[in-house]
């Protein structure tokens, strides 16, 4: 095979920016950004305290918890039974499960 076509792909030493070196194209896009950090992170409290719906007020809610604890992480673990473990760990203090009401007639 021709020795050019073979070469290609995959990582290749010395290649690519540099870890730590900002990226020119996107950096007066974050510059310009950062600007409106304190009044977009005030339009999120905004939205959570006084949105008109609930979906907004939670999705704002979600935004600044990811914002000021970072997002939860997530493991999971596959065994060779047939079943998933899933485990989940958030910033906040575990709560009581909620039951859903009975829906059995007569009681």
């Amino acid at each position: 095979m021709n020795e050019s076509i073979t070469s290609r792909g995959g990582r290749r030493p010395g290649a690519g920016r540099k870890p730590g070196v900002p990226n020119k194209l996107t950096a007066d896009v974050k510059a310009l950004a950062s600007e409106y950090g304190p009044e977009a992170l005030q339009t999120l409290v905004h939205i959570m305290t006084e949105g008109e719906s609930e979906q907004a007020r939670i999705a704002a809610a979600k935004e600044l918890l990811d914002r000021g604890f970072g997002k939860p992480s997530q493991q999971f673990e596959v065994n060779k039974k047939p079943r998933v473990t899933v485990i989940v760990q958030g910033v906040l203090p575990q709560r009581p499960a909620l039951t859903a009401p009975s829906t059995e007639e007569g009681k």
